[in-house]
């Protein structure tokens, strides 16, 4: 736990059933960690008028009102002229400038990523933000990115990717030295897309060599045998959410089977604490609350459609992101690494 004053700006307005599931996580967040200040953009009378009529009981907050919100439909010229009054700029121009913050949001992925590169700026000797985010696995968790950032990248981001990667999991996981691979249709050197192939020769021949796996295929994410995972966002979203999707199927088919018959509620309260077990370790959202890394802030995103509960995971997240400095190490070690 820190002793510092940390501060999470939240855009009150993003994602779905929001400002409600906003507030009702933060609500969850919290009961745990009551000192941590909170600050709400967003309509201050909708805020309050919800704050009162669903009785959430909230510490240590306040709310900035802003008179616009980003739009799903919005494009990257409205985001960054049309946006300024929005709960999404003034969140992040408040993180910018206030020690101990962070941001967090539900809310459109490309404009938060166009907003915080904008305001914040990025790391030295990065191009481009990448979302960031551990995954369950074998070994407990990997490390994949980017998860929806960048539609386009090259071979030269890849392996920034790779590197901020192996920074980010060396600073989590000091007891081990990360394998890395990259995402393709198949582990040959002559399968995938172009791109791919280069960043395979850039990073054989980096530093990451030795920690360099070579191509990974998606049946094998969950497998162990890779600590990080590289993808351009496009292919890693798709992966993320048809993960996300087969989870619930399973987990919810599952549930329904207990249920059909007395002998089998029986078998569940044999098995309950292992299955509660196995819930846990993957149910998407515990794992909600992605870092947008290569920034120099902390900006983090929460899926558009999560529930009350996830939204306090990303805030959890958040917290832990701050109170750890994470991108103070992460700037440091690719410093290091230059």
């Amino acid at each position: 736990m820190s002793s510092r004053q940390i501060t999470i700006a939240v855009d009150a307005m993003g994602g779905e059933n929001s400002p409600l599931k906003v507030l009702k996580g933060t609500e969850i967040f919290l009961k745990n960690n009551d000192k941590t200040e909170i600050i709400f953009f967003g309509d201050k009378n909708l805020i309050n008028s919800l704050i009162n009529k669903n009785k959430i009981i909230l510490k240590n907050y306040n709310i900035l009102h802003t008179t616009d919100d980003v739009k799903d439909s919005d494009k990257a010229n409205t985001i960054i002229r049309s946006r300024k009054n929005s709960s999404m700029f003034k969140g992040i121009e408040y993180a910018k400038i206030n020690k101990n913050s962070a941001f967090v949001s539900a809310g459109n992925t490309a404009a938060i990523m166009i907003l915080s590169r904008l305001q914040y700026g990025m790391i030295a000797g990065i191009d481009r933000p990448a979302i960031c985010s551990l995954i369950p696995s074998i070994n407990n968790y990997s490390l994949m990115l980017d998860l929806g950032a960048n539609v386009h990248v090259n071979a030269n981001n890849l392996f920034q990717f790779a590197l901020m990667g192996y920074c980010y999991f060396s600073l989590i996981n000091k007891n081990k030295s990360p394998t890395i691979g990259i995402l393709n249709i198949g582990t040959e050197n002559n399968k995938g897309l172009e791109f791919l192939q280069e960043a395979d020769e850039i990073i054989t021949k980096s530093f990451l060599k030795n920690n360099y796996i070579g191509f990974i295929e998606p049946n094998n994410i969950t497998s162990g045998i890779c600590d990080i995972i590289i993808s351009d966002g496009y292919t890693g979203n798709i992966m993320l959410k048809s993960a996300e999707g087969i989870s619930k199927y399973i987990t919810t088919n599952l549930k329904s089977i207990f249920m059909k018959s007395l002998i089998n509620k029986l078998a569940y309260k044999i098995l309950e604490k292992d299955l509660i077990k196995f819930k846990d370790q993957v149910n998407p959202d515990i794992y909600n609350g992605a870092l947008l890394i290569g920034l120099n802030g902390i900006s983090v995103k929460s899926h558009g459609n999560a529930n009350e509960f996830a939204f306090s995971c990303a805030l959890n997240k958040c917290y832990e992101f701050i109170s750890n400095n994470l991108n103070d190490k992460i700037i440091s070690s690719i410093k290091n690494y230059d």
